[in-house]
């Protein structure tokens, strides 16, 4: 993977969304424990940036997503945000964080859309909602782009991971499937042995 791209053990962007962040710490200790260490606290949970830096010891970068506007990236990064990440092309969230100095991921659909977004700045492009095309669009849009990092995102299925990465994909964006209801309180061992589960095809 080039140097201007995300570090990640395991190519998976592991997305955190509920309710409340109030369990954002315990559940991102139980992905990185399974070597899943790229984590995005979405900015539509309540207390999301709060957690974010209640979590700055954890050795390793941690991202926040559905980022909107250039006032969102500046709190992202002030609360310890290492990357930015959004689910539209946002030329004002790719300005703000090239002054930053942080990654930008941003969510496109369309091959124009991707090219776009590539050249306005962002580091890699999400392709949101993946699960639209599956691997066989990511396979017909790196045809003609293959120099663009694409990160399928949105119903991204645990049994589809080998499928999108072999399809040429440089990571993937996994919310609900991986995630279960572990960040509403559910059962933590579980989504251990599904975060194991991912490891274990992706390392």
């Amino acid at each position: 993977m080039p140097d201007n791209l995300l570090p990640l053990d395991i190519p998976v962007i592991a997305i955190l969304r509920a309710t409340t962040a109030k369990r954002f710490a315990e559940v991102t200790a139980v992905l990185h424990e399974c070597g899943i260490t790229a984590v995005e606290f979405t900015l539509t949970t309540t207390g999301a940036l709060d957690a974010l830096r209640d979590c700055a010891g954890f050795g390793h970068p941690l991202g926040v997503g559905t980022v909107l506007t250039a006032a969102d990236a500046a709190r992202a990064v002030e609360a310890g945000a290492a990357y930015l990440i959004t689910p539209v092309v946002s030329v004002e969230v790719i300005e703000e964080g090239r002054r930053l100095g942080v990654p930008v991921i941003s969510g496109a659909l369309t091959p124009t859309e991707i090219r776009h977004a590539w050249t306005a700045g962002s580091t890699m492009v999400k392709v949101f909602p993946a699960a639209i095309g599956g691997p066989g669009y990511i396979r017909a849009v790196r045809a003609p782009l293959p120099d663009i990092p694409l990160v399928p995102t949105g119903g991204v299925g645990l049994g589809e991971l080998r499928a999108y990465l072999d399809a040429g994909a440089a990571a993937l964006g996994i919310g609900a499937p991986l995630l279960g209801d572990a960040c509403a309180g559910g059962d933590l061992d579980a989504l251990r042995e599904r975060a194991r589960l991912v490891r274990d095809q992706l390392s």
